[in-house]
């Protein structure tokens, strides 16, 4: 089984959860694979957005390139709906004057169909999030 970025929208993953959007920096930004693009909070916290890989995926590693974010808390679900997330990672980001966050994190237990991604908090009034890889492998299709 090869290894892919299970986040991107060209391997059918979707954002289908955002709680701001911003028509010019919609969540989709997040999951396009283009490093210019992101999405943007609007201002109070927590902000969240969740991720479906419409499979079940073993995550072995996530990388997170955003701004500003300070506390990041990440659960995942193996339902067939966003139903039962159980945390899985939480970490406090370094602020970057003036470059992108890159967090890279190993996982253990990678195993999810769906992702939700909570911003507790940022180093500012406003964190924008430009992408989201998870490198891993499809387990199966949803029946």
């Amino acid at each position: 089984m090869r290894k892919v970025d299970l986040c991107l929208s060209s391997e059918g993953t979707e954002v289908i959860l955002a709680t701001s959007s911003d028509e010019k920096h919609p969540p989709e930004n997040i999951i396009d694979g283009n490093p210019e693009t992101f999405w943007t909070t609007t201002g109070m916290f927590p902000q969240e957005f969740i991720i479906c890989f419409h499979k079940h995926v073993r995550i072995e590693k996530l990388v997170i390139q955003s701004y500003f974010v300070r506390t990041l808390k990440i659960e995942k679900s193996t339902s067939k709906e966003p139903v039962d997330f159980e945390q899985w990672i939480e970490r406090d980001l370094v602020h970057t004057e003036g470059q992108l966050q890159n967090e890279e994190i190993v996982a253990r237990d990678g195993s999810a169909t769906y992702l939700r991604f909570i911003i507790i908090s940022a180093f500012d009034h406003f964190a924008s999030v430009h992408s989201v890889s998870a490198e891993g492998m499809t387990v199966s299709n949803l029946p």
